[in-house]
Formats: C-alpha cells, sequence, structure tokens
C-alpha cells in the first residue's frame, strides 16, 4: 500500500507587520503537506519564497505532483531526486520524517542520528524601520539576542540607535542583500562599532564577489546566496558562516548533509527559517547541534501559534513535543 497525500494553504497574521529590505508582510501564508500510510500521519509545513520564484500556488501543484509516486511507494531518498531543492520538497521531506517516526515508535532524531535536541537560545528579529522605532522596540523587549533587519541607506543611524537604546544586547544583522559597493564599507564600520557579532548577506548573491577582498572585523554569513551543499564550493572566500533553512535546502535530509559539509568547509553554521508556525520550525532544532546562532523565532512573530505549538520561555525554544512533529 502505498503513501497517500493531502495539502492545503494556512494563512496565519503577523503581529504587527514584518519589515525587510524587500518589502513588508502581515501574514505567513504556508503549505502544509500530510502524508498518511495506515493509521500514521506525518505533517510538514513550508513557506514558498519569492526571493526564488516560489509562488503558494506552484508549491502546492509541485507537491501535488508527487501523489502518483507517492501512491506506488516513492521514499524520502528517492524524494531528493524527484524534487529539486526548495520549498515544495521541504514540505514533502518534513512530513515523511514525522510519518517515519510515528510508525518506528521513535523520534526523528534518533532515526537521523542526531544527539536529542536540547533548549536552545533563538534571536529575535526586530524590522526594518527608522532608527528611533528600532530603538524603541529593543528597549522594551526582553530578549538578550536580537537579529536587526537592515536596509542599506540610514543603517549607521539604525545602528547606533539600537546599540544605545540596548547596551547589553546581542546584535546579529541581516541586510537581505540591500547594501552595495558604494555604502558597504561605512555599513560595516558601523557594524565593527556596534559590536555587531555576524551579518547576514549585505550583498546582492549576483554580487557578493566584492567580498574576496575584503578585510572584515565582523563575520559574514550567507544566506541568499547558499541554498543546498551545491551552493557551499561558491562561498570559500567570501563568508565565514551559512545560514542553513529548509526551505532553502528542500527538508531536512538535505539540510543535515548540507550542514556537515559546511563545517567541513569550516563555515559556522545558522540555523534559520522563514516566518511560520511551529510546525515549520521544528524540524530545524534536529540542525542545532554544532551551530553558532540559532534564529528560529517565527512562531513568536505571529499572533497565534498553531495547537502543540514549540514553547518558548523568553527566547529560550523548547524541543518538540510528538504531537506538533517527529
Amino acid at each position: 500500500m502505498g503513501i497517500s497525500l493531502s495539502t492545503r494553504i494556512e494563512r496565519w497574521p503577523i503581529a504587527g507587520a514584518f519589515k525587510i529590505s524587500r518589502g513588508a508582510k502581515t501574514e505567513a501564508a504556508v503549505v502544509v503537506a500530510e502524508l498518511s500510510e495506515g493509521r500514521h500521519t506525518g505533517r510538514g509545513e513550508c513557506v514558498p519564497y519569492g526571493r526564488y520564484g516560489e509562488t503558494l500556488e506552484g508549491v502546492i501543484s509541485a507537491i501535488e505532483g508527487m501523489k502518483g509516486a507517492l501512491a506506488n511507494g516513492l521514499s524520502r531518498s528517492e524524494l531528493q531526486r524527484a524534487l529539486p531543492h526548495g520549498a515544495a520538497r521541504n514540505a514533502l521531506d518534513c512530513a515523511f520524517w514525522d510519518l517515519e517516526a510515528k510508525r518506528a515508535g521513535k523520534r526523528v532524531w534518533e532515526l537521523a542520528g542526531v544527539s536529542a535536541p536540547g533548549t536552545l537560545m533563538t534571536a529575535y528579529t526586530i524590522s526594518l524601520d527608522a532608527p528611533e522605532a528600532m530603538a524603541a522596540r529593543t528597549a522594551r523587549t526582553k530578549y538578550s539576542l536580537l537579529k536587526l533587519k537592515l536596509g542599506g541607506a540610514g543603517d549607521p543611524a539604525r545602528l547606533q540607535a539600537v546599540r544605545a537604546a540596548g547596551p547589553d544586547k546581542i546584535l546579529i544583522v541581516d541586510a537581505n542583500e540591500a547594501w552595495d559597493e558604494t555604502n558597504l564599507e561605512e555599513n560595516l564600520a558601523a557594524c565593527s562599532g556596534a559590536g555587531v557579532k555576524l551579518i547576514e548577506q549585505p550583498l546582492p548573491a549576483d554580487k557578493d564577489g566584492a567580498l574576496k577582498s575584503l578585510k572584515r572585523g565582523v563575520p559574514i554569513c550567507a544566506d541568499e546566496s547558499a541554498q543546498d551543499r551545491a551552493s557551499l564550493t561558491a562561498l570559500q572566500g567570501k563568508y565565514d558562516a551559512v545560514n542553513i533553512k529548509l526551505d532553502k535546502a528542500g527538508g531536512l535530509t538535505e539540510a543535515l548533509a548540507m550542514a556537515q559539509a559546511a563545517k567541513a568547509m569550516g563555515l559556522q553554521i545558522m540555523i534559520g527559517s522563514m516566518v511560520s508556525t511551529s510546525l515549520g520550525v521544528a524540524p530545524a532544532t534536529m540542525l542545532a547541534e554544532g551551530a553558532s546562532y540559532i534564529d528560529l523565532d517565527g512562531p513568536l512573530l505571529l499572533e497565534k501559534d498553531r495547537e502543540h505549538g514549540l514553547r518558548f520561555q523568553d527566547a529560550v525554544l523548547f524541543p518538540p513535543e510528538p504531537a506538533l512533529w517527529g
């Protein structure tokens, strides 16, 4: 007997708005895939990423296109060849892991051969805004590790304002490809002056060659420049770290292999996610071993999370319960 598939689109309101250099959104639109076999059902969630041309409709279509293969016994390992990396494969891959765990009566980390995730300290995102607004949110927040979304022009003022509002905060920044060669040195100097620990994707992915000759006082992390293992070789000499996200890699299977390959290259690891519910974030906790930074605050940015969601105590993230995933 093969595996049956169902899919749906869900929309989860964001508390306020989430703004980065490419725009703002007020909801997390996610795709959920469910794989059922006998009395067991596994779930996976993905977020189509417009940066790579993905849409909700396109991802649903790609997942639904696997129905026949699944009914004929498609395995998780075969899925890696049947679909390219990206959101559609992520939802199916994570659903496979959940289903396999339920069939075996074990947790996913046991099946994957990794350490059971403990409590993790996640970064909390401060969305792109005017300096005074970002400073006000920094002053109000209880979280100690902050990820600042920056946008290019005016970023030194944002950094200065945030640092003044949170002198004891640990800061990482994410420019989402918004800097260019005209402001790169100024913004890097501002990051160094503010005591920033890590800078994500300062330049557009197709223009990041300038990083090769760049002297830096702060480590630089690839995000949009890195998707799966095949993209890692091009990072050499330009980046010090890589942000691994399941929606880019195409699921936990590839992400686990990607993390191992990145570590072998001497890259620091950041584990990230899109803005999603706990179902989309839970599989990423399997990657925490050896990661330098955890950025899995997506559920904290929503007005409400799904049932059996991940438990957070301030910025401390607890492992997922079986009722949620894995």
